[in-house]
């Protein structure tokens, strides 16, 4: 068997967007007819740039290969251009490819990928969900603490018993800093108010998007450690690894990060540091689902947990079910609220979603089927990049 034909679909997510403004995929056809799909998650360039940059690796490494020959690929194009080093554009390129790679083993051997890495050793995953605004709201749900509350109670009655937010606001390009008075006093009042209304049962997790300093995350942190949220997540950026630390070092709650990592190399600096105890790779930047799957391995020998990072779309959802569904050290995995908007209509039967967990699915390969003839109904023609940051 051999990779003969690849395609690449730019697919825009209509408002409310919830996921990023776009996702790219990519689809793999062998010459036996099998077909795999992977995704890229947030290559720093305009979607039209992204898919020249995975057009080139696929038309240079990928056509006329066998896909089995997952670990063999991963080397030749980890090592494209004489650079073997992280970096998140070609990591995202590799990540499509690779999680495409695996849709088609999947199928050929008619198994679930979870099957091909160990087995199912979780039948059931735990989920959690941004809490995000509705269209008849009244205000911003990232800065009224009130509504904030009522949206986390709403997504408890639907099954939830863990729900995300970042009351800190904007992350901008000059990033990390030390946050004012009246910034804390909002997020210590946005903690106390959705821990008020949830109580005991439901888990807070505190995002931010390394927006602070050291010294300003160990201050947050003190005033909000009263409130037992489940983890302060990528409190400063991800350059400096060592500073990070130093959070993790001083402060109550555990730190969880790593959307923002890629392949082993730099998941294994992280906890070497004792940086973080929580591991959130997402499975269309870090390397694909191998590469998850030996950084799970990393965690577990370090007594960390795994929590997926997932804001992008359904292939990059599937890919972190399969490998969550393998492994010992699984937390919990993001969603983008109960598995059933835009992102689900792209697949033919959706990931099952129910009470707050999401059931792995027994199909072969990513357990998915891409809705294609949906796929061209949703072109992307703006500018902007999945995420921005601000000035």
């Amino acid at each position: 068997m051999k990779i003969k034909d690849f395609k690449t679909f730019i697919i825009g997510n209509p408002p409310p967007s919830f996921g990023g403004k776009y996702w790219i995929f990519l689809k793999l056809t062998t010459d036996t007819g099998i077909v795999g799909f992977g995704e890229a998650y947030a290559i720093p360039f305009h979607p039209n740039v992204a898919v020249k940059m995975i057009e080139d690796i696929c038309e240079r490494y990928v056509v006329n290969e066998n896909p089995f020959q997952i670990e063999k690929l991963w080397r030749k194009i980890y090592s494209s251009g004489y650079t073997q080093r992280p970096d998140i554009s070609i990591s995202g390129v590799l990540s499509a490819i690779e999680i495409a790679l695996w849709d088609i083993v999947g199928k050929e051997l008619n198994q679930p990928i979870y099957n091909l890495l160990g087995g199912k050793i979780n039948d059931r995953l735990r989920t959690y969900t941004y809490l995000y605004p509705k269209p008849e709201d009244k205000s911003n749900v990232y800065q009224d603490a009130d509504l904030a509350a009522q949206r986390a109670l709403e997504y408890q009655a639907l099954g939830f018993d863990a729900v995300k937010f970042d009351p800190i606001g904007r992350y901008t390009i000059n990033d990390p800093r030390d946050l004012t008075l009246e910034e804390l006093d909002h997020a210590e009042n946005f903690v106390r108010a959705i821990r008020t209304a949830v109580g005991k049962s439901c888990d807070i997790l505190f995002g931010s998007h390394g927006q602070m300093t050291p010294a300003s995350a160990i201050r947050l942190a003190k005033r909000i450690e009263k409130f037992d949220p489940m983890w302060l997540e990528e409190p400063t950026p991800p350059a400096n690894i060592t500073a990070m630390a130093s959070i993790a070092k001083k402060i109550n709650i555990p730190v969880a990060t790593g959307e923002r990592l890629t392949t082993k190399y730099e998941f294994i600096a992280l906890l070497k540091e004792e940086a973080a105890s929580i591991i959130q790779m997402n499975l269309g930047r870090v390397g694909g689902i191998l590469e998850a799957k030996k950084i799970a391995a990393i965690a577990e020998a370090s007594y960390a947990q795994v929590a997926p990072h997932m804001y992008c779309g359904p292939i990059i959802a599937a890919a972190n079910v399969q490998v969550a569904a393998s492994i010992s050290n699984f937390m919990i995995i993001e969603g983008l609220e109960t598995w059933s908007g835009f992102d689900a209509s792209l697949l033919i039967d959706p990931l099952k979603w129910e009470n707050g967990h999401i059931i792995p699915s027994e199909k072969p390969g990513l357990g998915i089927e891409i809705n294609e003839s949906k796929l061209e109904e949703y072109p992307y023609k703006e500018s902007k990049l999945h995420l921005e940051m601000s000035d």
